[in-house]
């Protein structure tokens, strides 16, 4: 008995909307992580991105649970003396939710060149309204 391996000309990819109002970050993150990778396909193989478009939205109303929102902290730094920047959770929420989002994604995802190709697949908004209506997304129940 051989091993299916999936081959990147035969990938079949669906799009998907995950609904992120009164849903934890890290639940949505995670779930988006996992169908972006495609391991909720019976065809995943590893080294492939044989994974799906996900569209996230309502990216402003994620919640964040216990004290998260005033000990959590986000850090960028500049490269130059003295750039490092802090921001809380709740000042990314309030001001850029949509970043919030993407890096919670992001650091569930592959750290190598795999992993910036499934990045490329993921679709966070704001609001309700989102620019994929001509691809007939599907819609995910968070459980």
């Amino acid at each position: 008995m051989t091993s299916f391996m999936q081959k990147k000309e035969t990938v079949d990819r669906k799009w998907y909307v995950i609904d992120a109002k009164d849903q934890p970050l890290g639940k949505v993150a995670a779930k988006a992580a996992h169908m972006l990778r495609g391991k909720h396909k019976p065809t995943y193989t590893p080294h492939i991105d044989c994974g799906d478009y996900i569209i996230i939205i309502n990216a402003k109303d994620v919640k964040l649970t216990g004290n998260k929102l005033d000990n959590k902290m986000y850090y960028n730094h500049s490269m130059y003396p003295g750039g490092l920047r802090e921001r809380t959770a709740r000042v990314m929420k309030e001001k850029y939710p949509v970043e919030m989002m993407e890096r919670a994604v992001k650091g569930m995802l592959p750290h190598n060149r795999l992993g910036r190709q499934m990045y490329k697949k993921l679709f966070v908004y704001e609001g309700e309204t989102h620019n994929q209506q001509a691809q007939k997304p599907v819609s995910i129940e968070l459980k």
